[in-house]
């Protein structure tokens, strides 16, 4: 057992014993004190994964407690974030889902990092969280960007955008539906960077062969498992050639891996032409943090803007789920206009990541017919519907299925 387990008495003896008797460092076992000794210096879970971040120390779903139920922790940002976060407890209501929310306030404002601490403490012990975009209003260079750096911290080193077309949208283009796997925890959000010289500032723009390998290879293990033909790697290798040069390199090697997948590579001033003229060419896509900003926000455009489509993030240890351009809203907060349908697939993609597959199957099919069929629109889709239009109608079909259901 490690030495927090342990008596004091036992471990001042076993402390003892380690100065005294050398040889005893390469054993195990103290018989004469009845214990077995771990090396002291055994790292945690966490650190082990954010110091060696190719340990591929892959927890289990955290298990459900209280009768079947999952804690998730809740941070509901900024902007439309709570109002947001609002709907989604009302839904969960009306659905019946087994998910209790610890609620963590983050204060945009505050010259302090200890909002941060408490929702890394939260995540860390949920091990799934649910979040809005959460806006950092201080300029001191000792306080961190609450989004990036929950992403660093809990190495989400992959973010996933499922952007598929709603066939009751009018939008720029129609029957899209690619896969965008985004590079999360480093790139230019390595948050490097210094004034060398009065006037003149360096950012410092982080791109590893370890987390560009495991970006390539879950991007083609996702296609591979999911029926996806092509894969298409987004870079400026012509210009960044060390950087993005080995973005790319990585990808390539990767891909000798998967014969039966296409992979192809595209410049990123020209793939946001391409993927304004000719989408459908797209299947899944991969990309450094900044191209994925940037690709995110064009194709969630193209189908319809911000308030559609939700992001996962993932770690070999934490996955948190949000709204998929990270947008904070925050004029039209209060409104009663902002569209709750990416918050709404976000809490659907965290019940299929929990294993709660009837709730997230039956709201999806509620968002599915408000939209498609019902067509009630908030402002963003060209509708007069209000935020609350939207939750009522998605409660009139969780109703009516929870009924037939009994």
């Amino acid at each position: 057992m490690k030495y927090r387990q342990m008596s004091l008495a036992a471990v001042m003896a076993a402390r003892i014993c380690m100065k005294i008797v050398p040889h005893i460092k390469s054993s195990n076992y103290l018989p004469q004190f009845g214990i077995i000794l771990r090396k002291a210096a055994t790292q945690s879970d966490f650190d082990i994964q954010h110091k060696t971040p190719l340990a591929r120390r892959v927890a289990a779903i955290p298990k459900a407690q209280y009768g079947g139920r999952h804690a998730v922790t809740m941070l509901p940002g900024s902007g439309i974030g709570p109002e947001l976060m609002n709907y989604v407890k009302e839904v969960f209501r009306y659905a019946g889902v087994p998910v209790d929310f610890e609620e963590v306030q983050m204060d945009p404002k505050s010259e302090s990092n200890e909002d941060l601490e408490y929702a890394l403490t939260s995540i860390r012990r949920n091990g799934v969280a649910l979040k809005g975009n959460i806006e950092t209003g201080s300029m001191s260079r000792g306080v961190l960007s609450r989004n990036v750096a929950l992403r660093n911290e809990l190495d989400l080193y992959i973010n996933v955008l499922h952007c598929k077309s709603y066939p009751g949208v009018t939008a720029r283009q129609k029957d899209i539906d690619i896969i965008i796997v985004r590079q999360n925890t480093e790139g230019e959000y390595a948050m490097l960077e210094h004034e060398s010289v009065s006037g003149v500032v360096e950012s410092m723009k982080v791109v590893t062969s370890e987390n560009s390998e495991r970006v390539a290879r879950y991007a083609f293990e996702y296609a591979k498992k999911n029926g996806r033909k092509k894969v298409t790697t987004i870079h400026k290798a012509n210009i960044m050639k060390l950087s993005d040069g080995l973005f790319l390199e990585t990808s390539r090697k990767i891909a000798s891996d998967y014969p039966d997948i296409e992979h192809n590579d595209m410049i990123i001033d020209n793939c946001c032409m391409q993927l304004v003229s000719k989408p459908h060419q797209f299947d899944v896509m991969i990309m450094t943090n900044l191209y994925g900003t940037i690709v995110s926000n064009v194709v969630c455009g193209l189908v319809g803007g911000a308030g559609l489509l939700s992001g996962k993030n993932y770690g070999d240890h934490y996955a948190i789920f949000e709204p998929g351009t990270r947008n904070t809203g925050t004029a039209i907060a209060g409104k009663n206009i902002a569209n709750p349908v990416a918050m709404l697939n976000a809490a659907v993609d965290m019940l299929e990541h929990l294993g709660h597959h009837y709730h997230a199957n039956m709201i999806h099919t509620a968002i599915d017919r408000t939209i498609n069929e019902d067509h009630i629109h908030t402002p963003d889709l060209g509708g007069q519907a209000t935020s609350i239009d939207v939750v009522q109608n998605i409660i009139k079909y969780l109703q009516e299925t929870t009924k037939t259901s009994n």
